[in-house]
């Protein structure tokens, strides 16, 4: 294929001059682009070659699913993310991938997760009891908080302790901002290594693994039975009879971490903050879950039957999905529709902007949770991409969903909620993060 073809091109000169506030935050020029060029544009770039960014439904498919084998990811996360977080599902590619996948699915499916929902729900208590109700208070250190329990407690259930995991907390929200600084400014690459910033997250990098490899030995050595996912991959077993190595092991523990409490948090925050600015939403939620608490169901039920919290959960996931943008390569040429793609195109697809493409959402800006209603969720569906699509759709997608509406069941039994501020405030970074979101806590009467 010699003659390529690409989307309407944005000069990289042009990039290059807001090359700084775009690094701060690309969104608003990512906008900006899309309603001046389409939906779909191309940059050539000299650090990256041909990049393509879209929010077009049919392209995200076409890379995410229908011709998903041609389209690896990126060096971005398989290279660079990989280095800091280890070589896990979240970063790997090809066999290795897929081998890996076969072998841990079966620990996400529903009914090992609802296994864990007593696990999970008795984190979300603990964390929920320590809330203050003194003023407004910043809302995402205290969902982090609660996230990484979960996680943590869902991971190693009783056996690590809390100094060591509130160290290995610090340590992969120190990388997460480092790895952002290093994609976003590849020209300072030098200016790292030389003041000493690369040598400083590596040393942190090793010292998480030892964290985890110190907790490994421990549980093997004990022979203790935990229903906890460490449990699972400790006894996982390849086609062949073999287990995963403790690097491997480490790997995907890391990657479970990065990629399972930071995205929740996110996505938390931006849904009590959605639900305190919209009142009516409020009251439905606070009436449906104040109905199910009388009922006195266990946890796993409560989930069921929590619909309309549920439909909130995603509509907010939809405004503000916390993997904001999927990035693929392709390993050969390829052609989609009028476009003849060069192999080694990076094409990022906007999740963020698609779910806002005034092509598929009526009302785009506006917090509607009814669109999730079961009469209507069948239209929004084909749209809604917040844990990815195809073949690497998000592992933990059911996980994060029953702790999302446990969570927002649970604060809500417990407080009443109000925001002092319209505006919300976001800094893409790997994942999209709220800014300066405060709430007020007050004991319901």
């Amino acid at each position: 294929m010699s003659n390529y073809k690409y989307p309407n091109k944005l000069s990289f000169f042009n990039f290059l001059l807001r090359s700084t506030s775009i690094a701060k935050n690309p969104i608003p020029f990512h906008r900006k682009w899309f309603d001046e060029k389409g939906d779909s544009f191309a940059i050539k770039s000299p650090f990256y070659g041909h990049i393509i960014l879209t929010r077009d439904i049919d392209f995200t498919k076409h890379i995410l699913q229908k011709k998903h084998k041609k389209y690896h990811k990126s060096k971005i996360q398989t290279h660079y993310l990989s280095k800091y977080v280890g070589y896990g599902l979240l970063t790997s590619s090809g066999d290795y991938w897929l081998e890996q996948r076969r072998l841990i699915q079966p620990a996400f499916h529903k009914e090992k997760i609802q296994n864990l929902v007593d696990i999970i729900h008795k984190a979300i208590k603990d964390q929920v009891s320590q809330i203050k109700t003194d003023g407004f208070v910043d809302l995402y250190p205290i969902m982090n908080e609660l996230a990484f329990e979960v996680v943590a407690k869902s991971l190693f259930n009783f056996s690590a302790q809390k100094e060591i995991l509130s160290r290995l907390q610090f340590i992969i929200e120190k990388l997460q901002l480092f790895i952002v600084k290093e994609l976003r400014m590849p020209y300072k690459k030098l200016w790292y290594t030389l003041n000493g910033d690369i040598k400083y997250h590596m040393k942190l990098v090793k010292e998480s693994r030892a964290i985890i490899s110190t907790i490994i030995t421990q549980r093997k050595v004990s022979k203790a039975k935990h229903d906890d996912l460490l449990d699972m991959l400790l006894h996982a077993q390849y086609e062949d009879g073999t287990t995963m190595a403790d690097t491997q092991i480490i790997d995907e523990i890391l990657i479970l971490f990065v990629a399972g409490h930071e995205t929740t948090a996110n996505a938390l925050t931006f849904t009590f903050k959605l639900l305190a600015q919209e009142k009516e939403a409020l009251i439905k939620v606070k009436e449906e879950v104040a109905k199910l608490d009388k009922q006195q169901i266990d946890p796993l039920q409560e989930i069921t039957q929590l619909e309309y919290t549920k439909c909130c959960v995603e509509e907010s996931l939809r405004l503000y999905p916390p993997a904001w943008i999927t990035d693929r390569v392709n390993i050969e040429d390829d052609e989609f529709k009028a476009y003849a793609l060069k192999k080694g195109t990076i094409i990022g697809s906007s999740i963020y902007e698609l779910h806002r493409n005034e092509k598929y959402w009526k009302n785009p800006e506006a917090f509607v949770p009814e669109r999730f209603s079961e009469e209507n969720r069948k239209k929004c569906l084909p749209y809604f991409m917040p844990f990815g699509a195809g073949p690497r759709l998000c592992i933990g997608n059911n996980f994060a969903m029953y702790e999302m509406v446990l969570t927002v069941s649970e604060v809500l039994k417990c407080f009443n909620i109000e925001t002092d501020e319209a505006q919300i405030k976001v800094n893409p970074l790997i994942t999209l993060k709220p800014v300066g979101v405060k709430l007020r806590f007050t004991h319901n009467a």
